[in-house]
């Protein structure tokens, strides 16, 4: 069984980085020193595809790297006693937050927010939610309870978008064009969301549920959140990433082949650019 006493600690100080990261404004984040980041989709629990991307992320080596994950519970491994296994994710990348505190940065998704919130989430008829808390179960036994309280309050904490200085939105998804009209990015400014913003319609909740990629709704999104180009997730991609119009560029690490992105932050980049920056592990 794990250390239970250990990760709280983890997760508690991986709390107070997240907190602490700069250029933070409520639940948003505009980059500082960074000259390069390296992004990856959604990883859905998946530990090894996470271990290949740290070790080409090399951020010990890049002080100026930034990497920037985001989707990273429910996933396809389970307990063979029961429950998804994808807390250890999570856990992972709360003791990576603590490594490199000023250059890891965790992004919101919409699995994370339905844990968070416990609006059900379901493949099928599984019940995605109760399979986290099952396999949190598992794992930490009569500790759990404990333990997906701090869990809960890491969640909490996460940025919902990041800004590059060269003008780069990273953030899991978008509004549809319908509910554009009432999507306000300075609700995403506040450290403390509302019910009222991560139910349906809601600002939190359209931008990472969102999954309309036309040109003229992302063009649209892209003026509300001042910037040029796009880089979400959410969408899963044969072939480890997609590029559904001129200005997004969708990533997506879960399987095989797994879609990341190394990009330079110090100069504009066009949209072509920044494509041919996609790499697949």
């Amino acid at each position: 069984m794990p250390d239970a006493d250990r990760i709280v600690r983890t997760l508690r100080r991986a709390i107070q980085c997240f907190r602490d990261t700069p250029g933070r404004r409520g639940r948003c984040v505009t980059l500082q020193g960074a000259s390069e980041v390296f992004v990856s989709g959604d990883l859905h629990g998946n530990l090894e595809n996470f271990r290949q991307l740290m070790m080409r992320g090399n951020l010990a080596q890049n002080p100026q790297r930034h990497f920037v994950l985001q989707e990273v519970v429910h996933g396809p491994f389970h307990y063979p006693a029961g429950g998804d296994k994808s807390h250890q994710l999570l856990e992972l990348v709360a003791a990576l937050k603590c490594q490199f505190p000023h250059q890891v940065h965790f992004l919101l998704g919409n699995h994370e927010l339905a844990q968070h919130t416990q609006r059900r989430i379901s493949k099928g008829d599984f019940d995605l939610n109760q399979s986290f808390r099952e396999g949190v179960g598992t794992a930490y036994g009569s500790r759990a309870a404990e333990v997906y309280a701090v869990y809960e309050e890491l969640l909490s904490v996460v940025p919902v978008a990041l800004w590059t200085a060269n003008r780069i939105l990273l953030c899991h998804s978008l509004p549809p064009a319908s509910r554009l009209p009432d999507f306000d990015p300075a609700v995403l400014e506040r450290d403390v969301f509302t019910q009222a913003d991560t139910v349906p319609g809601g600002t939190v909740h359209s931008l990472v549920w969102g999954r309309d990629t036309r040109p003229e709704t992302v063009a649209a999104f892209l003026t509300k959140m001042d910037a040029d180009l796009l880089i979400s997730g959410h969408v899963p991609c044969e072939n480890g990433f997609d590029t559904p119009n001129d200005r997004q560029l969708i990533l997506d690490s879960l399987g095989s082949p797994a879609g990341y992105c190394l990009f330079p932050t110090d100069r504009p980049l066009t949209y072509a650019e920044l494509v041919h920056q996609v790499s697949i592990l």
